[in-house]
């Protein structure tokens, strides 16, 4: 800048700061202006006083919202005052002089005094409390309790208002140094809520209250404020009938938030309170959203699972009525003309608001509830709607049917039959928005209550969605009947789908040359998902239906088409799939020509074909394997480009007056965190994740083809691991991981890395393992926890070999930490057991959610396992570290999934360590032995392997404890279910584990006894690994001629032949080729040395089939 203008710019500084305070009440002006000119330059100068003078900038602005007598002056002063006091990069508090403070906080306080305009008091009630909430854990602001306790008892309604205001926003800031104080407090609050007259100030007074019970962290001190209810209750009642809607909704707004975080404060007077509240929905007087809050109320508390498990289903006369209340609603919908035109952007006409209310509504209320509850409650009231003249009412049993069952599926798939043909009936009913909602109810119903549905009533419900696909008078109904063919086929296998698809393909042809978008579009997705679940079936349609498809890819270029294109893309790409390579190949070049042209050229932000395409990219690449490698430079730059999208992201101040402007923008998102509100454009979030999956299928398809993207895509998506915006990308971005880590290992290993070595897999792991483990530390979402586990399991496997001592140790610190979250979790949910009205249902969510955690079990002893195997020995120094941590997990109060876990660790440990795992044998051999006769099968299985295991490798450790270990598999092989499905695994080890007891402690066991009981268990079949080790052994023994095994006079050797028989025809299952060879060279050398009667009889004791193969294999050489 030069030296003139710097000048100019000094002396507009000195103007604005000097002692005339218009300059500077102009430049606040100019900073409100709409021209950009104006409010940019105002903009650059009050940064550049922020910068050089805060503490003036800091005064004047207090001066300026005290003394400007032009209203929106001191608006926009209070509200910039407040930003410069926020916590954030703009921060001014710490470099202002001690005065200045001082000065600033007295005028705030002053202000709120002496103001008059309502909204600036709110503002500075804001600007004061985003002050306090700084100051006030360190006790820098004596002065502002007293004065809130002064304006709260003064009789000015206004101070009164403001004080309450300020509480509200600073309950969780100073609630815990207000609890001395909470009787003073209840005199107030109960002495406004019954006697103030102004609503303004009880509203007020209500938001401090329930503002004030959230932060007190003791239940009792809680209960102090019980009786306060009655009044709270009657700040709502008295707005609602002296007509003031407005003040009410306030009310109704903070009660639900009371209900979502203390639902068990309600809970000793929640008759009266929900009674009261479905007063409200149900008296048609009121303006809708007052009563679609008052429901929301009602739903808030059924939703409040954790808080107050059970409360609602405790109150089933309530339940009865709300359900009512929501039918009532869905019957405010009217029959629009511009429903039947079956136009895309008419889709809702003639529903109201109600109508959605109803529907989100029955959803909720079913998924909180649960079936056992709603099910009842739906037998009684829906019926009395079904044969009701009226088609609105019979329209609304039906789209609460589909409401419903996504929350009580497992009650509704007892009732299958009633269920079903309550809706197949209503597919003759003479109003079509009847048969648009039957058909929907089918939709619905086939994705909550498949695979069972599908199964049971293929045969009722494919029919009936095949004639309505022929209403060519109402469209709608049509495209709706192909749309319910797409959920039924999701949930179904091709033999249930095979025998109808002659009939529904030759429909959804037909539609495809309907004049109708919709249409098209609802035949293109059901044809792709027939496709999808009939899979090579779909081949003999395959000529008949391609041609269509290319011809709507190449055809359908318009604006308005776009969808309907994109559409054709995913059909494709889906036939292309089923159909497999040789079919499709052909074609498979055209359409991607015509993807090639597409992606070249321009397309509007807005356009649905850039999510598609990426999806139909990455099918074709799974359906030609190798041969897409030519395609991957065309395809992986736009990808590229998706993965990296930046979210959108607006963040406002929760209460700020400018709410998000696109609020009714659909494909905005906002979430609020703390006292930020955050928007998000969900449609770029979509086709991230969306990009970031097919990033992830391409590297799992291409193996090391792939190798050459590793550099692009791996800076790509290690930091979206931790990418808390969107799951999906997460998800994608965690399952990348051990994709693009083998990828670049087979190009290592087969030479095509353009002469890079294992160092740069090392580089990789380097970069891939640390991102991987910071994030699980991270990750909010259990589920996610799990996938991330697994990826480090997989992750390992690949390039576990090149991590270092500190990469293994930051590995073993995470898996501590992920053990101790778990176990708190579990500890949570065994407090929320313990509530007043905990019942079965909410049992059965626990246990719900406890399976889940156990999934995070499972990955951890998957990922000890993989560490042992990988370092043997050398990881026992870790596992001794983390033995407080596994030790808890044998207990008999742990479920069995941790106790076969925990087993499994220790049998991994002695299998791959030997001598090194001997000493750990004295603490872990007492929990095996009793845990081979635990009643669960799986942990029985886990032990007997583990002795065996020990059988083999511990040696005079195991010896003293032969004895026990024999009865103890004696128990489970001798077990009257034991080879019960359940159990056979469990049986097989242990016939294992004795074999190996009879190899390596033959001195310690009595082998004329135990040889012969465990020949008789022979062949085993459940196990096919422990069938093959097993059945090798009996082999050797065989070879050796071990007398124990054949017996006194070869008694045994009829059964050893029926073994041997049995393994050979089983193929390959029961034993290597190599264990066959040696067997059939057995038996030819017994058929040369035995005596005939021996032959004759032995060859008598097995079965004819048996006989006629083994003569077969015999006498052909071809296998000498």
């Amino acid at each position: 800048m030069d030296a003139e203008s710097t000048q100019f710019q000094q002396a507009q500084l000195a103007a604005i700061l000097g002692p005339d305070p218009a300059p500077f009440e102009t430049l606040i002006a100019h900073l409100m202006s709409s021209a950009n000119e104006q409010r940019s330059h105002a903009e650059s100068i009050f940064n550049l006083l922020k910068q050089n003078d805060p503490n003036s900038l800091a005064l004047k602005l207090a001066h300026l919202l005290s003394s400007s007598v032009n209203q929106e002056s001191r608006a926009m002063s209070t509200i910039l005052l407040r930003k410069q006091l926020t916590r954030d990069d703009s921060f001014i508090w710490p470099q202002l002089t001690e005065s200045t403070r001082s000065a600033v906080k007295n005028i705030l306080l002053s202000a709120i005094q002496n103001e008059e305009s309502k909204s600036i008091i709110k503002k500075l009630c804001d600007t004061v409390s985003e002050l306090a909430s700084s100051l006030l854990p360190d006790n820098q602001w004596p002065e502002i309790l007293p004065f809130m306790f002064q304006c709260v008892t003064s009789s000015s309604p206004k101070l009164q208002e403001s004080a309450f205001l300020m509480f509200s926003q600073l309950a969780q800031f100073i609630g815990e140094t207000l609890v001395p104080y909470i009787t003073d407090l209840h005199t107030v609050f109960l002495n406004v809520l019954n006697n103030s007259p102004n609503p303004d100030v009880k509203i007020a007074a209500l938001s401090a209250v329930i503002n004030f019970i959230q932060c007190l962290s003791t239940p009792n001190d809680r209960d102090r404020f019980q009786d306060l209810l009655p009044s709270m209750m009657r700040t709502l009642t008295e707005a609602l009938n002296s007509g003031q809607e407005a003040t009410a909704q306030e009310a109704l707004e903070l009660l639900i938030e009371l209900a979502g975080t203390e639902p068990r404060f309600l809970r000793r007077q929640i008759v009266d309170v929900v009674g009261s509240m479905l007063q409200i929905a149900e008296a048609e007087s009121l303006e809708e959203g007052t009563r679609h809050l008052a429901i929301e109320f009602v739903i808030t508390l059924a939703e409040a699972r954790e808080r107050a498990p059970g409360m609602m289903r405790k109150m089933p006369q309530f339940i009865n009525r709300l359900f009512a209340i929501l039918m009532k609603m869905l019957l405010d919908v009217e029959d629009d003309p511009a429903w039947h035109s079956a136009e895309t952007k008419d889709e809702d006409a003639g529903e109201t608001s109600n109508y959605s209310v109803g529907q989100e509504c029955l959803d909720r209320l079913a998924i909180s509830l649960g079936g056992n509850t709603i099910v009842p409650v739906a037998s009684e009231q829906l019926p009395a709607y079904l044969s009701a003249p009226e088609w609105q009412k019979h329209h609304a049993a039906l789209i609460a049917l589909a409401q419903i069952a996504e929350g009580c599926s497992k009650v509704m798939i007892k009732n299958l039959e009633q269920v079903v043909n309550m809706v197949l009936n209503s597919f003759q009913h003479p109003h079509p928005r009847v048969r648009w909602a039957a058909i929907n109810a089918i939709g619905q119903l086939s994705t909550d209550l498949g695979p069972d549905l599908q199964v049971q009533y293929h045969q009722h419900v494919l029919p009936a969605l095949a004639a309505a696909m022929d209403d060519f008078q109402n469209p709608r109904v049509q495209a709706h009947a192909a749309s319910a063919v797409l959920n039924f086929s999701e949930n179904c296998t091709p033999e249930i789908l095979t025998p109808y698809l002659d009939g529904i393909v030759h429909k959804l042809l037909i539609l495809l040359q309907n004049s109708k978008q919709m249409v098209q579009e609802g035949a293109l997705t059901a044809l792709a998902s027939v496709a999808d679940s009939s899979q090579e079936h779909f081949q003999k349609y395959y000529d008949a239906v391609m041609p269509y498809l290319k011809a709507i890819l190449v055809n359908a270029t318009d604006k308005s088409n776009r969808m309907l294109r994109a559409k054709a893309m995913e059909c494709i790409s889906l036939v292309g799939m089923a159909v497999g390579k040789d079919k499709f190949k052909d074609d498979a070049k055209q359409v991607m020509e015509v993807l090639m042209s597409l992606q070249g050229s321009q397309m509007e932000a807005d356009d649905p074909t850039t999510s598609y395409m990426l999806q139909a990219w990455a099918r074709l690449c799974k359906c030609l394997g190798q041969d897409f490698l030519p395609y991957m430079s065309v395809v992986m730059p736009p990808l590229l480009q998706s993965a990296q999208l930046k979210p959108d992201v607006t963040i406002t101040s929760a209460d700020s007056d400018n709410e998000i402007d696109d609020s009714d923008d659909e494909s905005m998102e906002t979430i609020t965190l703390g006292d930020k509100r955050i928007g998000i454009k969900t449609s770029v979030l979509e086709e991230k994740a969306t990009a970031c999956n097919m990033l992830c299928c391409y590297a799992d398809e291409l193996k090391e083809g792939f190798y050459p993207w590793i550099d692009q895509v791996a800076p790509t998506l290690v930091p979206l691991l931790k990418f808390y915006f969107h799951e999906e990308v997460r998800r994608a971005a965690v399952s990348a991981m051990p994709e693009l880590l083998r990828s670049a290992k087979l190009a290592v290993e087969k030479g095509i890395a353009q002469g890079r070595n294992e160092a740069y897999i090392k580089q990789l792991s380097d970069y891939i393992f640390p991102a991987l483990v910071e994030a699980l530390h991270k990750e909010p979402d259990t589920e996610i926890c799990a996938s991330m586990l697994d990826a480090l399991n997989e992750c390992l496997q690949i390039s576990g070999p090149l991590l270092d001592e500190s990469q293994v140790r930051s590995i073993v610190d995470e898996i501590k930490q992920v053990i101790t979250a778990s176990s708190s979790r579990k500890r949570e949910r065994g407090e929320r057991a313990k509530a007043e009205d905990f019942d079965a249902e909410e049992g059965e969510l626990l246990k719900e959610e406890n399976e889940q955690e156990e999934e995070v079990f499972d990955q951890v002893g998957e990922i000890l396992g993989t560490l042992i195997k990988t370092f043997k020995a050398a990881f026992l120094p870790f596992f001794d570290e983390l033995s407080s941590y596994l030790m808890p997990m044998w207990g008999k109060d742990k479920t069995a999934e941790e106790r076969r876990i925990a087993i499994c660790i220790f049998d991994d440990m002695a299998e791959q360590c030997h001598e090194a795992a001997l000493k750990y044998y004295d603490t872990y051999l007492p929990f095996l032995l009793e845990a081979c006769n635990d009643e669960n099968p799986e942990v029985r299985q886990a032990a007997v392997y583990g002795l065996g295991v020990c059988a083999e490798f511990g040696g005079s450790v195991f010896k003293p404890l032969a004895g026990e270990a024999l009865s103890r598999l004696n128990v489970v092989i001798r077990h009257p279910n034991a080879l019960q499905p359940d159990n056979v695994m469990a049986y097989d080890n242990a016939v294992s584990a004795l074999g190996k007891i009879c190899q390596f402690h033959r001195d310690s066991i009595n082998l004329a006894q135990v040889v012969p009981l465990w020949l008789s268990c022979l062949p085993i079949k459940g196990d096919l690994i422990e069938a093959k080790v097993v059945h090798d052994q009996l082999c050797s023994m065989v070879e050796r001629s071990d007398s124990e095994l054949l017996g006194p006079n070869n008694q045994y050797l009829p059964k050893i032949v029926s073994v041997f028989a049995e393994v050979i025809c089983a193929g390959k299952d029961l034993a290597t080729e190599q264990t066959v060879r040696r067997m059939i060279n057995l038996l030819r050398q017994l058929q040369q040395t035995l005596p005939p009667s021996t032959l004759d009889s032995t060859w008598s004791s097995l079965q004819p089939q048996q006989q006629l193969a083994l003569q077969s294999i015999l006498s052909s050489n071809a296998l000498g």
